[in-house]
């Protein structure tokens, strides 16, 4: 299943539209970025060798873990990356929730929730 980027922006965009308003109120100092591929550097902090296994990446500072005295920052990163989504999805419904189980997952990340809470909530 492949799309223009202009398709999967569009895609990502609606997902994110789709979300609770409370939810994406929230959603503060962050910027959701898409990318063809997770790069090396990622790969390896994320512990994954191949580049088609990460949908996804947080690259930041989770809420709980933040500094009253932080201050003004770069915005956090959500990544998510159009060919891995889209080599493991076989229709265009299938990539609409994958997106959506990604953009959750890694918002998740955001909020300070782990893996193994992420996996319960069945968002891995």
């Amino acid at each position: 299943m492949k799309l223009t980027r202009r398709q999967f922006e569009a895609l990502v965009l609606a997902e994110l539209e789709a979300l609770p308003e409370a939810f994406r109120q929230a959603l503060q100092n962050i910027a959701i970025i898409i990318e063809d591929w997770p790069d090396r550097a990622t790969r390896r902090e994320f512990g994954v060798r191949r580049r088609d296994e990460l949908f996804g990446a947080y690259l930041g500072t989770p809420l709980p873990e933040r500094d009253a005295d932080q201050g003004t920052v770069l915005p956090d990163k959500i990544c998510v990356y159009q060919r891995p989504l889209e080599n493991f999805c076989s229709s265009q419904e299938m990539l609409r929730e994958q997106v959506r189980i990604t953009l959750l997952h890694e918002i998740g990340h955001y909020f300070g929730l782990d893996e193994e809470r992420l996996a319960e909530l069945g968002y891995e």
